[in-house]
């Protein structure tokens, strides 16, 4: 809150900030994205992406890089958190408990499929658990939580880069694809939510490819990745245990996962204000896109060619695994 300040007091006196630079920036192309949306009937969020993209090396440049990090992450977060103020509990109820268990079980899944994996590519238990948690949990949150649990070695580093930039990769294309998949598959607005949220590695990821759908189902997609986040504390336990390490990561939840659920519950109170509701919906639409946007600008093409292919292929495979153990349960089960 502090940098957004910072931010903020820059702009208006008509300084030219790091911060304000990179805010603005990532601002500017979530207008764009939102204006060509409205003009062409894409998707706004894969505007952003795509149009970040083309200016990574704008973004890369030092009077924008700090405000483009806070973009991506800080108003990624403030998004998700006031995504709960939209969540009903009719949505909660129409979604069942079936799926939001196995949501879970998909992920402990997938946990043990990296590390069976691991030992195939050669690779040793740590890189299991890293790869394995960061597919099925939230991506590149996940990475970094989970390296910090696991005992120090002097590759821990670039396989812990090597994983964040395959499955924010992995987790770009899915934004783009799955949706129309997932479409051509039959499903319906609730399984499509599901399955976005249930396959989908990273938060940002999860959230444009649902509104890409609709906003119904992206809050629902949201509520469904929520569910994976809640059980990155039990994953680190898990890790540290396995690996015999003391652990030095924290392992509460994420504080807008709190945020999210504390909102959705007061909005179900019924003592929120409508008018209050739709200004925290549009001001979470405002700082997903924007983080979508500073996402994209953050991309560089060029580096993630450099990531080495053998270990792509890994999370290639866990990806299409979590994907094929979802499907399955959706075309199981009726919703």
């Amino acid at each position: 809150m502090r940098r957004l300040a910072d931010a903020l007091a820059a702009m208006r006196g008509g300084a030219t900030a790091p911060m304000a630079r990179g805010v603005l920036l990532a601002g500017v192309v979530a207008a764009t994205a939102a204006f060509l949306s409205e003009s062409y009937g894409a998707p706004v969020m894969l505007f952003a992406l795509l149009i970040g993209m083309s200016l990574h090396q704008l973004a890369d440049q030092p009077a924008c890089a700090e405000g483009v990090v806070f973009a991506s992450q800080s108003l990624l977060r403030w998004g998700v958190a006031l995504m709960g103020l939209r969540l009903g509990l009719d949505d909660v109820a129409q979604l069942g408990w079936a799926p939001a268990l196995a949501t879970g079980a998909l992920t402990l899944a997938t946990l043990g499929a990296g590390v069976a994996l691991s030992y195939l590519f050669g690779r040793r238990l740590s890189f299991g658990l890293l790869s394995g948690g960061a597919v099925a949990v939230c991506g590149a949150s996940a990475a970094l939580a989970i390296a910090s649990v696991l005992p120090p070695r002097k590759d821990r580093e670039a396989d812990t880069l090597l994983v964040i930039t395959g499955v924010t990769l992995l987790s770009t294309v899915a934004m783009v694809a799955y949706p129309m998949l997932f479409r051509a598959l039959g499903f319906g607005p609730t399984e499509t939510a599901f399955l976005i949220g249930a396959t989908i590695h990273d938060v940002a990821q999860v959230a444009g490819a649902g509104h890409s759908v609709s906003p119904e189902v992206g809050v629902l997609a949201t509520f469904v990745k929520m569910l994976r986040v809640a059980l990155l504390p039990l994953v680190l336990v898990i890790a540290a245990l396995a690996v015999r390490s003391g652990g030095g990561a924290s392992m509460r939840p994420p504080w807008f996962l709190l945020v999210f659920a504390a909102l959705a519950a007061l909005a179900n109170t019924g003592l929120v204000p409508g008018w209050v509701v739709a200004q925290g919906a549009a001001l979470s639409q405002g700082c997903l896109l924007a983080a979508i946007a500073a996402l994209g600008l953050r991309t560089n093409l060029a580096r993630i060619l450099e990531v080495d292919a053998r270990y792509v292929a890994m999370l290639v495979i866990l990806t299409l695994v979590l994907l094929g153990l979802a499907l399955g349960f959706a075309a199981a089960t009726e919703f």
